[in-house]
């Protein structure tokens, strides 16, 4: 499971000091396949929790995106469907509501579903006074809107419709609804980082899209506008610095550079009368998005089972053990197998004689008659040594006279060593520069004008003329322009080897 972002509902059991939890998972690039047991039936504080895994990734490759929901026992949803168009539900535990959906083509539907970008989940609820209701969790992971790619804005844009029609259904088939997960999109001008230096920053599709989806007015009652609530900013209106994602490759994170692309959106009579809190966990690391959450105070009644969208359900994990207990079972031993493991008869220990020597018959064997050798037989005494090098004839010494003094011998021994020291060091010298000559090694990198330190190299990525080149630029994380200890604008590129 590469880059996870969880998103948690937590609702708060009265009488309770152990909440029950749905976890909402998006942008996920795993196959059903290739998960395990433990993945597929997370064991939690009070015994295995239902996962519900998109099939729809089944369809599409590895490294699309996919969402997956996780709930308690506590919290076993009554209905689970893939997408938003209704053409994946197999008409068996599928939660419905799908709204009048004909400004849409069947092409059009299929493909806003190709992606597994929606789980849907159902559950049943009871508030504080007692009454059971509906509350269904839409899961998202709503599309990146790439300049360079037109018409992925677009597609983003209808996605965004067909989720509101969707969601708009469901409200008037008297669910509640929440909207969870990644949007993509900041929504405000406190939302985002730069937002005063971005161009038509107000006039942007998204945002014209949130604006109509959500009230303008908050958690206050009697406000207008859309049907759903940002629960963040209704108890954090005017709280800077409020971000969800950050880029990895500038290590914006350090400054907190970032934008708040992840919500949790409820409907507004859901918010105003359950929700207690809502919170976001950005020292929680992992990926380029952090944790978002809320908390409501209602508690969740379970479902008898589980849906068939879960993934216990799929045929990849059809038959096998759920839980670890079932490893652990002893064992009876079969009668037969004891008859099998009983100690080989006479005959057969013969009949297996001639075979074994045979086959030992044709391997080599020494001809020494005695045993194993010592360690110390390995090494060499030294009288043999001296014994040797008698034999070997000295070279001739020209000039040299040698030493008959004891002092002379002292002398001579020491300007020998001397000798071997400075010849073996030149000797050294020489092949470093040998090599240093041959490899060149690396250049120092050079240093940006802002802050006076070494800068580092990167690649250009985007297709164009320069694909491919390395240029120079400065160290620091990305932040605010006012930041001091922000990159500075330094950028130098790098010369042809």
């Amino acid at each position: 499971m590469k880059e996870l972002r969880l998103q948690g509902l937590s609702t708060v059991v009265p009488g309770s000091r152990e909440p029950s939890m749905a976890f909402e998972l998006g942008e996920l690039s795993i196959q059903p396949h290739l998960m395990k047991i433990t993945q597929v039936n997370c064991v939690g504080a009070t015994g295995c929790a239902t996962g519900c895994w998109l099939p729809g990734l089944l369809k599409v490759s590895c490294l699309s995106p996919g969402v997956a929901t996780f709930c308690k026992d506590s919290a076993t949803p009554v209905a689970a469907e893939e997408g938003l168009s209704g053409l994946l539900a197999t008409q068996n535990g599928d939660v419905g509501c799908y709204g009048n959906m004909d400004e849409f083509t069947q092409e059009e539907l299929r493909s806003l579903d190709s992606e597994g970008r929606a789980l849907l989940t159902q559950h049943k609820i009871r508030t504080w006074e007692g009454k059971e209701k509906t509350l269904t969790l839409i899961n998202v992971y709503c599309p990146h809107a790439d300049p360079g790619k037109p018409e992925r804005l677009a597609f983003k844009m209808r996605f965004y419709r067909l989720l509101q029609i969707r969601a708009e259904a469901l409200l008037a088939a008297g669910s509640h609804v929440i909207i969870l997960g990644d949007l993509n999109t900041a929504h405000r001008p406190i939302d985002h980082w730069d937002a005063v230096n971005l161009e038509y920053f107000e006039e942007d599709p998204g945002r014209k899209w949130m604006d109509g989806l959500l009230s303008n007015l908050g958690c206050q009652a009697g406000s207008h506008g859309g049907p759903f609530i940002d629960s963040y900013r209704c108890f954090q209106p005017k709280q800077e610095g409020a971000f969800t994602c950050w880029s990895t490759v500038t290590g914006a994170r350090h400054l907190n550079y970032g934008s708040r692309l992840d919500y949790v959106l409820g409907d507004r009579t859901l918010v105003i009368d359950t929700f207690q809190a809502s919170f976001l966990l950005p020292e929680m690391m992992g990926s380029d998005h952090c944790p978002v959450g809320a908390v409501l105070s209602v508690s969740s009644v379970p479902a008898k089972q589980c849906p068939p969208l879960c993934t216990r359900f799929l045929p990849e994990f059809a038959g096998t053990q759920l839980k670890i207990l079932h490893f652990l079972v002893h064992l009876k031993q079969d009668p037969v197998f004891k008859q099998s493991a009983l100690p080989l008869s006479n005959q057969t220990q013969v009949q297996m004689r001639p075979n074994k020597a045979r086959v030992h018959s044709t391997r080599p064997r020494p001809t020494s008659t005695k045993g194993q050798k010592q360690l110390m037989s390995y090494f060499q005494s030294s009288s043999s040594r001296l014994q040797a090098s008698a034999n070997l004839e000295l070279p001739s010494l020209g000039t040299l006279v040698t030493p008959k003094t004891p002092e002379d011998k002292v002398t001579a021994k020491v300007v020998e060593g001397q000798s071997k020291a400075s010849e073996a060091k030149n000797e050294k010298e020489v092949r470093i520069s040998f090599w240093k000559s041959v490899l060149g090694g690396p250049l120092p990198m050079p240093l940006c004008r802002g802050h006076k330190e070494p800068c580092v190299m990167r690649t250009v990525k985007k297709p164009g003329p320069n694909l491919g080149r390395h240029f120079y630029m400065c160290a620091r994380p990305q932040g605010p322009p006012t930041d001091p200890s922000a990159r500075c604008n330094f950028f130098l590129w790098s010369r042809p080897s």
